[in-house]
């Protein structure tokens, strides 16, 4: 191997398994707050809707978990609340 072949591909790579993962109903997963620790179902977070756009908060520290604004051209997804989100793969 030499040093000028890449060992990583481009975001891409990534279409097929992320299509995957954002076709299923997220309020089933599991995920992890940034802010307390807790562990939950996504559907268990308190949901505010009077911002622009939808705000996900934890249940008990109310740290914002996800946020997502659509505007006429994109929409925006902010995840850094969450140390991750688990979902069921299917069998």
């Amino acid at each position: 191997m030499t040093a000028d072949v890449p060992t990583y591909l481009d975001g891409n790579a990534a279409a097929g398994a992320l299509r995957e993962i954002f076709a299923v109903d997220l309020t089933a997963a599991i995920g992890e707050c940034v802010g307390c620790g807790r562990v939950g179902v996504f559907a268990e977070a308190r949901l505010y809707v009077d911002a622009p756009g939808l705000v996900a908060r934890c249940q008990s520290c109310d740290h914002v978990l996800l946020r997502v604004v659509t505007t006429p051209t994109d929409t925006y997804l902010d995840l850094r609340g969450l140390t991750y989100l688990r979902l069921p793969t299917s069998p």
